[in-house]
């Protein structure tokens, strides 16, 4: 799992986009893991279909480049209900006002929920 605060997109999706760059990026020099997962259905019909998102074309091209180095890259979709962990990085890692990196196997405990009072 990993998280990375990134500077606001244009759109969500663009977001999105650059979220699955930084981690397929990171996957190659930190995991043999080959299957991504996202809560964003538009960014899985850019990748099956990345003609049809003309406006992304420089940024699907260079996951197309990426997906080469995964022989069997996959991605699917992850509803936000099941997917309780990822959401709370994400929303702690926007929190942050410096920038912050994070790949591992456990949730650190300066990204860890506060425990309930």
């Amino acid at each position: 799992m990993g998280t990375r605060n990134i500077t606001r997109r244009e759109s969500a999706l663009h977001s999105e986009l650059e979220a699955l760059l930084w981690a397929m990026e990171n996957m190659l020099q930190h995991s043999t893991c080959q299957s991504f997962g996202t809560d964003c259905k538009d960014l899985i019909a850019m990748i099956k279909e990345p003609h049809a998102w003309p406006s992304f074309t420089t940024k699907l091209e260079r996951i197309e480049t990426l997906q080469i180095c995964f022989p069997d890259f996959s991605i699917t979709h992850v509803p936000i209900a099941r997917n309780q962990i990822s959401d709370f990085l994400a929303k702690t890692a926007r929190s942050f006002h410096r920038e912050l990196f994070f790949i591992g196997c456990s949730i650190p405990f300066w990204l860890r929920k506060p425990p309930l009072a």
